[in-house]
């Protein structure tokens, strides 16, 4: 204002606005000014530009289970695992690099879809495999996706097949179940399940506490790529948004160990262990096969192995006393053996199938 009300300079009788460009002092001070009005700098209403360009969300980090699981159809490849994702937000596809150092990542996959993932909020006992566990009552909360019930006929087809476990890459018991309830917003009940499927009623723990993994085996999850000759050797992995390098920080390395769990031979069932009159133990057993052993028709399951071969071990206290390969599925504990093992109480037999590509397979076991 230099209308007289900043200190006396005086211009004339009319206080104004004015805007200043320019001061000149010498002697006197001489300013170059131009009157405004104050009403051109006041706001006025936003005009509607067209089209604004939408926020974008930047992708976050990608969470992956790696499962080394057996071979569920028979088509898949024995000594890859698989892999199952989730995100909040998805991004719309994660990509997966491998390598065998933390450097020079090859890219393995990209996956368009993300897995069905729970948590359970209740514990799962032991159960025997393969047999409808009609008491147990699973409860779990899903990161996204749906459960359904299916029939009788649907479960003993296969469907609504899932796998548990602590999020390691081994150890997931494969199992189904018929009935799904809902219970709240993302959360479900499980019932009528079938447990242990696909011979790992071998990875079944007396139980499966509130905290476990649970995914659905529905043909999202894939098998990475994993080459044949770098099975039982670490694998570096980075997984995250296929929009991002994997120098990214949204991608997650792990390094994982995969012991290719197609190839394991499944336990041995109805071992049994007989005393004879002259203080000899005999045991037997009946093998199963991981691939085509569904049918009623044959008189055997396929062997799907190079040789029939089974290992024994007998143990007392956690130590091995006797470690023996047979061809057949029986063997006699000769009696003199036994009594130099100290005799039968207490001893510890295990059985396993033996493969020449993974070796010992899973074992059936028990105490006398």
């Amino acid at each position: 204002d230099l209308g007289g009300a900043s200190g006396g300079a005086q211009l004339g009788p009319e206080a104004g606005y004015f805007r200043v460009d320019g001061v000149e002092r010498a002697g006197r001070s001489l300013i170059d000014a131009v009157r405004i009005d104050p009403e051109i700098y006041r706001a006025g209403p936003l005009l509607d530009t067209g089209p604004q360009m939408a926020a974008q969300a930047v992708p976050g980090p990608v969470f992956s289970l790696f499962l080394d699981l057996p071979l569920l159809t028979g088509q898949e490849a024995p000594h890859a695992p698989h892999i199952a994702l989730t995100a909040e937000p998805w991004s719309g596809s994660a990509a997966v690099y491998i390598s065998d150092e933390d450097a020079d990542y090859r890219l393995d996959r990209t996956i368009g879809a993300r897995s069905i993932i729970g948590v359970t909020e209740t514990a799962l006992p032991h159960a025997p495999g393969s047999l409808v566990d009609r008491g147990a009552r699973l409860e779990l909360r899903l990161t996204s996706g749906d459960l359904a019930s299916v029939s009788d006929l649907g479960l003993l087809n296969g469907r609504n097949l899932c796998a548990i476990g602590d999020g390691s890459a081994q150890g997931w018991e494969l199992f189904q179940f018929r009935d799904a309830e809902v219970i709240g917003p993302g959360r479900f009940a499980l019932s009528h399940l079938l447990r242990g499927q696909l011979g790992t009623d071998a990875d079944m723990p007396a139980t499966w506490p509130v905290g476990s993994y649970v995914v659905v085996m529905d043909g999202t999850p894939e098998q990475i790529g994993l080459l044949p000759g770098a099975r039982g050797y670490e694998r570096h992995l980075r997984v995250g948004p296929a929009s991002q390098d994997y120098s990214d920080p949204s991608y997650r390395h792990d390094v994982k160990t995969f012991l290719g769990i197609g190839l394991r031979p499944y336990a041995p069932v109805h071992l049994a262990v007989t005393p004879e009159q002259n203080g000899d133990l005999t045991l037997g057993w009946v093998r199963r096969t991981r691939v085509e052993g569904d049918s009623w028709d044959l008189p055997d399951v396929p062997l799907n192995e190079a040789r029939e071969a089974y290992q024994i071990r007998v143990l007392r206290g956690g130590d091995e006393l006797r470690l023996v390969e047979v061809t057949d599925p029986f063997w006699t504990y000769p009696a003199a053996i036994l009594a130099d093992d100290g005799g039968a109480a207490g001893l510890e037999i295990r059985v396993s199938q033996i493969s020449d590509l993974y070796g010992p397979g899973a074992e059936a076991w028990q105490i006398l």
